[in-house]
């Protein structure tokens, strides 16, 4: 009877551990690889704030590298934070789709994550902001503000859904505003921004709303300097100055990591493409300027609360 009953004593905490390991959950630690730097004032150092953020919410460890813009760093950072027992790599841009699609099946134990691409697989995500609604309520505000009926957008890439959602946004606010589009096929290439966003000022804009994170806070500058209203892009940018930026259109990265990795932790992190926008509360207005009347303010907010509820533009309401 002494051996029955030691035996079931071991079962019993034989069930135990394994109850316990499956109430932690899947994640054991988290990464994250920026093409550039955590200290710029936009998209990288929100995407470390959310890497931060799952630390503090989740209690495991976390680290993260910088600078990993090619395929071999990005192998070898991969290599590093597997060996420290990562299982969960955020690729902070949509390169990183490529990147973790050619050494994924290298490393089934990991959940590789990044940023708006098409291309999945078992252990690759990607999650996308829903772009098109943010870059329609920025044209609203633009459209509503323009006293030239000139604005302009200087987009990164012509892919980007906030630009088309931008001129919509415009147009249906005012149909006689004109907007001017200018690309600079780069994110970062502050040098380019500015060359363009001189050709838009010759088009006599007074609104101008830059999309690409590594040039959105110079061409804010540039519009200050020009006596340019800009709206803020990815970040609330209200702190560079009321008289010039009107409102921002603020990803919040930091509150969208978290809610990755839970639910990775609880094995409901699908592989496919995933959405989030205003109805996730993950994307927001930022805080509007002085210069930016009552009913402009309470028309965009009436707007975006008729789409979350209804997952409809004010355009697209029959």
């Amino acid at each position: 009877m002494k051996k029955i009953g030691a035996l079931i004593f071991i079962i019993f905490l034989l069930l135990t551990g394994c109850s316990n390991v499956l109430e932690t959950g899947n994640i054991q630690n988290a990464g994250l690889l920026v093409e550039g730097s955590i200290h710029d004032q936009t998209w990288g150092k929100k995407g470390y704030l959310g890497l931060l953020n799952i630390q503090e919410n989740m209690d495991t460890n976390v680290y993260f590298k910088e600078g990993v813009n090619t395929q071999m760093k990005v192998n070898e950072a991969v290599e590093t934070f597997a060996n420290k027992g990562v299982n969960l790599i955020f690729g902070h841009s949509s390169s990183y789709g490529q990147y973790f699609s050619a050494i994924d099946q290298d490393y089934p134990d990991i959940q590789f994550v990044y940023f708006n691409g098409d291309t999945y697989s078992e252990n690759i995500t990607s999650i996308k902001f829903n772009a098109h609604a943010m870059g329609f309520f920025a044209g609203m505000v633009a459209g509503a503000m323009t006293e030239t009926n000139n604005v302009g957008v200087l987009g990164a890439f012509e892919w980007q859904p906030e630009i088309d959602g931008f001129y919509e946004g415009v147009k249906y606010q005012n149909s006689e505003v004109n907007v001017e589009i200018r690309m600079v096929n780069h994110w970062d290439s502050s040098e380019q921004a500015l060359n363009r966003f001189q050709t838009l000022k010759e088009a006599n804009i007074d609104v101008i709303y830059p999309t690409g994170d590594g040039f959105s806070v110079p061409i804010v500058n540039e519009a200050k300097e020009s006596n340019i209203y800009a709206i803020g892009y990815i970040s609330d940018l209200i702190d560079m100055g009321e008289s010039t930026v009107l409102t921002s259109t603020v990803q919040h990265v930091d509150r969208l990591y978290p809610i990755i990795a839970k639910k990775f932790n609880k094995g409901e992190l699908p592989s496919k493409v995933m959405n989030f926008d205003f109805r996730d509360d993950v994307i927001t207005m930022g805080t509007y300027s002085d210069e930016v009347p009552k009913h402009v303010r309470e028309d965009v907010a009436e707007a975006i609360n008729q789409y979350k509820e209804t997952g409809d533009l004010p355009n697209q309401i029959k």
